[in-house]
């Protein structure tokens, strides 16, 4: 897959690159792909098909930082993926060409037709658009398919609508329900949705060692990324770099503790894993955070929890 950020500097656009001898005529999408789910990925694989067809170069069009970013520089998106992951997630596709738009100001402020125009046509050779159910995009927000559809017959590309995926019970997989299920602690429903178990990497930092003492030793977790999304506070069944293990994410009430740490204690595994980066991929919740009465009844549930875990763990959730 080829990458192209663009423009590449703030003053000169990278020129399109040809992919694998074909003409540089493209179909794309367009959007911030956050979490790269099913419902993109749905997007994406009809975006392949037609680009097989029409003999074009399969493109996804995203952006460096959410667009929101730029427009309010204070507010701080609760990310799916990085744009690495994000770009790692793209290329399992199958697309030909990835784009990435530094997004600024300058951009924000042309309109749908102008961004048609002169970003899609002019500078990356898009001939056909495909987008997304509730795609919006051009600083007027009201605007929608049909307005697009007519800017593209002004400047000779063709637009299509792309189509949302419904899941069996009913959930349309959208990049905000995937955040309301994890922000209510539903993992294995944004797993669904994302077609892979929500996942955070970080390095493991020193702790209390309040764990140690009790008999489940942690490995406390410093996100890599601040922005990525912390699921809701509460005990996990999770695995981290591949090992069966349960995470707690919460203030540590018990211990009356000040401020969010996330701990994970991998199950029977002995070892030290201080300066280690680890990912953590969350698969079932276990339960809501509490405070306990007694150091002797938060170990009683800790060790409810890892039977619970080891249960869970021990059936291959997909």
């Amino acid at each position: 897959m080829d990458i192209i950020y663009f423009p590449e500097t703030a003053n000169r656009a990278q020129p399109c690159k040809t992919v694998a001898g074909k003409k540089s005529e493209a179909i794309a999408t367009v959007g911030f792909f956050d979490g790269v789910h099913l419902g993109h990925r749905h997007v994406i694989t009809m975006l392949r098909q037609m680009a097989e067809e029409r003999g074009l170069v399969s493109t996804v069009i995203t952006f460096e930082r959410h667009p929101r970013q730029v427009l309010c520089s204070d507010w701080q998106p609760k990310l799916l993926t990085t744009l690495e992951e994000k770009t790692a997630l793209i290329e399992e596709t199958g697309v030909e060409r990835l784009v990435v738009l530094r997004f600024d100001r300058l951009m924000a402020a042309l309109t749908a037709r102008a961004f048609m125009e002169q970003v899609l046509l002019k500078e990356l050779d898009v001939r056909v658009l495909v987008t997304g159910y509730d795609n919006r995009f051009g600083h007027n927000r009201s605007e929608g398919f049909d307005d697009y559809v007519r800017y593209g017959r002004e400047i000779g590309m063709d637009v299509v609508a792309g189509t949302p995926l419904t899941l069996s019970d009913a959930t349309t997989v959208s990049s905000s329900v995937v955040r309301r299920l994890l922000d209510s602690g539903n993992a294995s429903a944004a797993a669904r949705c994302l077609g892979r178990p929500y996942s955070i990497s970080g390095k493991v930092v020193s702790g209390q060692h309040i764990g140690t003492e009790m008999g489940f030793p942690t490995a406390n977790l410093l996100p890599k990324e601040p922005l990525k999304l912390i699921p809701k506070a509460g005990a996990y069944a999770v695995e981290a770099n591949g090992h069966p293990a349960m995470m707690n994410i919460g203030t540590r009430p018990t211990f009356d503790g000040q401020g969010q740490t996330l701990e994970v204690h991998l199950l029977d595994y002995e070892g030290n894993l201080y300066g280690q980066e680890l990912t953590v991929r969350f698969l079932h919740w276990l339960r809501e955070e509490r405070r306990f009465d007694s150091r002797e009844a938060l170990v009683a549930q800790l060790q409810r929890d890892a039977a619970k875990a080891r249960k869970l763990l021990s059936i291959t959730p997909y």
